[in-house]
């Protein structure tokens, strides 16, 4: 295999790695650890529309999705 099949198919690996992170789920836990905020204030910020709103799986299970989370983390870091 020529070096630019390898990198050709490592760049294909990385890319399906990236698009996998990204539409991953993550519940709330996880998305306190990253943003560094506490459940209240998480929920306050959904309700006034400063932070990515949480999708009901079920009657006691939220989740966020992951690229959402992390594209409002970016935008605090450009602040």
């Amino acid at each position: 295999m020529s070096n630019y099949a390898k990198n050709a198919r490592s760049e294909i690996q990385n890319d399906e790695q990236t698009l996998v992170t990204h539409n991953r789920l993550i519940r709330l836990p996880e998305v306190m650890n990253r943003v560094g905020l506490k459940r209240s204030t998480i929920y306050q910020r959904m309700r006034d529309g400063r932070f990515p709103r949480a999708r009901s799986l079920g009657l006691k299970c939220a989740v966020w999705v992951e690229a959402e989370i992390e594209d409002w983390i970016r935008s605090v870091e450009a602040m």
